[in-house]
């Protein structure tokens, strides 16, 4: 189990990580990117204390690895993972949504039904069961890129003027292949040891250049990351932007100037089905979504308590109006605390011994999501009104003594002090008005997808036969004659 310490020293390597025209020399120590890695750091230092609960023995060395790279195989094993993935979560307050363990459960997965990657124009198995036990045993932190540049949403990719623009095969060689072009939307990427690239958009059979699955090193030689603007180099204090300052993740454009994959590090190769075979037939899809709402309903846990807090500070929290808005709050983050145990007690074990979490309360879940998250901060936007704008421009006018006499004597409250009030809304306005919070709502609305992919999961996984079962049962039992005989009509 590496130290968080460890993994900072691995981020000094040969990446091209793009900000501003320019290349960060050193993530680890850059502004727009430290905040971010010292956080995962923090993470790894959590799971690798040995009382932390989070190690168990890798089902095919006996070694202690962590329990959130590894695909659970019983139900003990199942609520480990929940109680570790809570744990992690909690650090983050759930506002870093693409966590080691996110990807983590992708690969846990995928190394649990090796039949899944056998099947395509070579056989892969190996690969991906080796690169399972890679990622657990040197405790790896991979993001992914999975989805297309967004050149046209209306074609795929063999149909965009240009050669490879979406990440595809340009050689293939005895050792490897070689990739040219470009995948989003790697987020942690710039911090992360590798990134799992392929396609979750579906493909068709001309696209079989584009159909690929692999991992590669982000240092690795060829490869770019092109960032969107990062937020906390402009946040000007912690005091002023505590969120930002934190977990701010950066999203990244990967470019693939003729990159050297070998043959161990591809999963997929020229095989449109197999892409779907990966995601679905193994059960990551639906295992890597059950961490992502524990991460969310945590999420939704801290915005509770900021307005319950906030209606605090105010007076309010006994007004029925502020008590009605904290009761919708606490049923909405009720119910996704809820699907994340239904999953659990749902469980099943698949064919192969995994457990996965049912799929009725994950894709139930993540239907509502991007409803939900908006409908939260609704809520608390309501619940603070002006309070986030009537606020000091920055922590400055809180030391200088001539503002600070005004500041102490206006804006505060019964129950707290002007530096308690301001720090509580400045929290509550990185949450829901900061570009921070603004590219954090971005997220959650789109999170699975546009909202007809991720509703289309919640149809596909929710069982009607019973229900239309019951509707035609009860239909069946009168008809007009029995009505007419009955009513006397």
């Amino acid at each position: 189990m590496r130290t968080g310490a460890e993994y900072l020293a691995s981020l000094k390597d040969d990446r091209r990580v793009y900000v501003d025209g320019e290349a960060a020399a050193d993530v680890a120590h850059h502004p727009a990117f430290a905040p971010i890695a010292t956080t995962i750091a923090e993470l790894f230092d959590i799971a690798a204390d040995p009382e932390s609960g989070f190690t168990r023995p890798d089902p095919e060395t006996g070694k202690p690895i962590n329990l959130l790279f590894t695909a659970p195989r019983s139900r003990d094993e199942l609520t480990a993972y929940r109680t570790a993935a809570t744990r992690w979560a909690r650090h983050t307050h759930g506002w870093v949504g693409r966590s080691p363990d996110h990807v983590g459960a992708f690969v846990a997965a995928f190394g649990a039904h090796p039949e899944a990657f056998a099947s395509g124009e070579r056989d892969l198995a190996a690969n991906i069961v080796a690169y399972r036990r890679r990622v657990a045993a040197e405790n790896l932190y991979v993001s992914y890129a999975i989805i297309p540049p967004q050149v046209s949403r209306a074609t795929t990719a063999h149909a965009w003027e240009g050669e490879l623009v979406q990440v595809g095969v340009a050689e293939e060689r005895a050792d490897g292949i070689v990739v040219r072009g470009a995948q989003m939307l790697a987020t942690g990427g710039a911090v992360a040891d590798e990134i799992l690239v392929s396609c979750i958009k579906p493909l068709g059979p001309e696209d079989t250049d584009f159909a690929l699955s692999f991992a590669v090193p982000v240092g690795a030689r060829g490869l770019k990351l092109y960032c969107r603007r990062p937020y906390a180099p402009a946040a000007t204090s912690a005091y002023d932007y505590p969120l930002t300052t934190r977990y701010d993740e950066t999203d990244a454009l990967l470019v693939f100037e003729d990159v050297f994959i070998p043959w161990e590090q591809v999963f997929v190769y020229r095989d449109v089905p197999g892409l779907r075979r990966q995601f679905f037939d193994t059960g990551a899809h639906v295992l890597g979504n059950w961490q992502a709402q524990i991460r969310l309903s945590v999420k939704l846990e801290f915005l509770a308590g900021l307005a319950r807090k906030v209606a605090a500070v105010n007076g309010v929290d006994r007004f029925p109006g502020v008590v009605e808005k904290l009761g919708e709050l606490a049923s909405l983050v009720s119910l996704a605390e809820s699907a994340v145990l239904a999953a659990e007690y749902t469980a099943a074990p698949d064919e192969q011994g995994m457990w996965r979490p049912g799929s009725r309360a994950v894709y139930g879940a993540m239907g509502m999501q991007s409803e939900l998250y908006p409908r939260v901060l609704a809520i608390l936007r309501d619940l603070v009104g002006g309070g986030v704008l009537q606020v000091p421009s920055g922590v400055a006018d809180m030391s200088n003594p001539e503002t600070r006499a005004d500041i102490d004597r206006y804006v505060r409250s019964p129950g707290a002090t002007a530096e308690e009030r301001v720090k509580l809304f400045k929290l509550v306005w990185d949450a829901v008005g900061s570009e921070f919070a603004g590219r954090h709502h971005q997220y959650e609305l789109f999170y699975a997808g546009a909202p007809f992919v991720v509703k289309g999961y919640a149809y596909r996984n929710y069982d009607f036969d019973a229900p239309l079962a019951a509707v035609d049962a009860f239909l069946a039992s009168y008809d007009v004659e029995t009505t007419v005989r009955t009513t006397g009509a």
